[in-house]
């Protein structure tokens, strides 16, 4: 063999051997990247594979429960959640597939839902890389079909549920409302928000790549809300609301409460202001209209605090029922400052003190029991203290707290000034009359429909004096008050005219109340009401809070089935005469 053909031999085997070192060192290399990218992955960074695989495998259903219901007392519904539908859109996929060139698509999805077709596809712009942006929370089933039949790509529903309330004005200030996210802002919604929301449960599981469930991983039950019944009579409800409302416009006054109550439970069977607002759209609602004013306004309540003063004395036993009080020459001086009556009524018996509204008379009637006393009753009484009731923004009035009293101040207190309440308070001391001296904490749900803690009951008065009161209150409306009778049935209360009072002093602008019980002869139902401000010429609580009270008592009476008692329980009136005893102020309590 030449030299030449050797050489060449020896130069193919030497390339030959020198592209096997090299595949084969490519070979060790891949494997070797490939087996330091495992360890990367295995060891280093293992959660990023596992967590693309659960995204391709790994699903989770959520089980979704409504808020519960509100009712009123009879399973009336007050506040319910409706199926809706949200609309939403994702950015991303709209800009693939230049969905934005659907203008007609665009401007029929704008004009459903009352929007301008600029500023909606301006958001899809803005956010070209986003995966979700609300268009429309929680539009009716009859709009997203609509929306659906649109077929924009990128544009998709949800389902939701929506808050509705069927009583609309009507119960707004004690139902409340939620926010868009289902979460109670104001009133029961706010309270019970917790019992009503309940919690959603979820099952989470493995599918296959054909969309088949292979493995449940966990499943969490979902905790069903409670529904929550109110003590609200929505009958008596209504009513309540259609004469407060018919007032307050006819009165021309700033703003009205009315509260209705169950002497003997303590519930609270309406509780109505006007102005209200619609719950189901507070679109440019004003602020002020949220106000459940039945629980945060706070007034003097004038002469209706009076058979507070009596029943004091009664209780005391500074006089008795058929005391007689010589309120001559109608006006005394206290520390200097005048205390008086418009005319001189010379001798008075309690009743006729009420019946009169006397300030002479409570004014003697106040200073002839010890200060402490006198100040105990008025605590004793829930003045300064909130009613139990629970609900959000409740006022505790004002009643002072203080060891120096002077013997003015003693007799102002003793008319129902100095002081200031709720129609709320008011109404749980009528109650307290009406049930015999005890008295109940009020509230607002049914009772026996919640596991709560039971606030304790309090007897403050004596079943003989609360009876003496109310008999009392009987003659007011029979003698003071024609406007507050109710046909066929015995009805007592007291009305109260106060002026506003503000920093400084007091302004023009009254505050007409009447607070009343009926039947008297086994009491049932109390009606509070208080007309703000009255804009015409009149504003005295018999001229615009008592014929409220009547048409209101008369609903509830009627609705709650309970029989007149008009002829059945005879008058009984104390008559004054001079041989009945007649109780006098010491010399020093009247001089100035």
């Amino acid at each position: 063999m030449s030299k030449l053909v050797k050489k060449q031999i020896d130069k193919q085997q030497i390339s030959v051997a020198w592209r096997f070192y090299v595949v084969v060192g490519l070979i060790v290399l891949v494997y070797a990247g490939l087996l330091a990218r495992s360890a990367y992955i295995q060891i280093i960074e293992p959660d990023m594979l596992k967590k693309q695989g659960d995204m391709r495998s790994l699903r989770t259903a959520a089980h979704t429960v409504q808020r519960g219901s509100i009712v009123d007392r009879n399973g009336r519904e007050l506040a319910i959640s409706v199926p809706v539908e949200t609309v939403w859109a994702d950015p991303k996929i709209i800009m693939e597939n230049n969905a934005l060139a659907m203008k007609e698509h665009w401007q029929a999805l704008a004009d459903v839902l009352g929007r301008n077709v600029n500023k909606l596809t301006s958001r899809i712009v803005k956010n070209p890389s986003k995966r979700f942006v609300y268009v429309e929370r929680k539009v009716s089933p009859a709009m997203a079909k609509y929306i659906k039949e649109l077929k924009i790509p990128g544009i998709h529903l949800r389902k939701e549920s929506k808050r509705f309330y069927p009583s609309g004005e009507i119960s707004a200030h004690v139902v409340g409302f939620t926010n868009v996210d289902d979460k109670g802002i104001e009133g029961v919604e706010r309270v019970y928000d917790q019992l009503l929301t309940g919690t959603d449960g979820e099952k989470q599981y493995r599918k296959d790549a054909k969309g088949r469930k292979i493995e449940i991983l966990s499943e969490q039950a979902s905790t069903q809300p409670k529904d929550i019944v109110l003590s609200i009579d929505q009958r008596i409800q209504a009513i309540a609301y259609k004469e407060l409302k018919g007032a307050v416009k006819a009165f021309k006054a700033t703003s009205g409460s009315v509260v209705v109550t169950n002497a003997h439970t303590g519930e609270i069977l309406a509780l109505v202001n006007s102005p209200s607002y619609n719950p189901n759209n507070r679109r440019n609602t004003a602020i002020h209209r949220f106000r459940n004013r039945a629980i945060t306004d706070f007034y003097e309540p004038g002469s209706t605090l009076k058979p507070l003063t009596a029943i004091t004395a009664l209780e005391f036993g500074s006089v008795k029922a058929d005391s007689i009080i010589d309120t001559s020459p109608g006006w005394m001086r206290l520390g200097g400052r005048r205390v008086s009556d418009p005319i001189n009524r010379g001798k008075l018996s309690i009743t006729d003190i009420l019946v009169n509204s006397s300030n002479m008379g409570t004014t003697k009637l106040a200073l002839s029991v010890p200060k402490e006393f006198l100040l105990n009753k008025f605590f004793d009484a829930g003045f300064g203290e909130e009613t139990g009731v629970g609900l959000v923004g409740e006022s505790s009035g004002i009643m002072h707290d203080r060891q120096r009293w002077s013997k003015f101040e003693l007799a102002t207190l003793s008319w129902g000034h100095g002081v200031a309440a709720t129609p709320l308070q008011l109404a749980r001391f009528y109650s307290t009359l009406a049930n015999g001296g005890i008295k109940k904490p009020l509230t607002i749900i049914k009772k026996d429909t919640l596991d709560t803690i039971p606030l304790r009951d309090v007897r403050i008065f004596s079943e003989q004096s609360s009876e003496q009161v109310v008999g009392m209150l009987e003659n007011v409306v029979n003698e003071h008050t024609p406007n507050a009778k109710v046909e066929g049935y015995r009805v007592g209360g007291k009305t109260g005219t106060a002026i506003k009072a503000f920093a400084g002093g007091y302004g023009n602008e009254y505050v007409g109340l009447f607070a009343g019980i009926a039947p008297i002869s086994n009491p049932e139902i109390v009606v509070v009401v208080v007309i703000n401000e009255p804009g015409g010429d009149l504003y005295h609580g018999g001229e615009v809070a008592a014929p409220v009270f009547s048409r209101v008592m008369k609903g509830a009476l009627r609705v709650l089935n309970i029989a007149p008692d008009a002829k059945r329980v005879a008058d009984v009136r104390p008559v004054v005469s001079e041989e009945q005893p007649t109780m006098k102020v010491k010399q020093e309590q009247a001089d100035a």
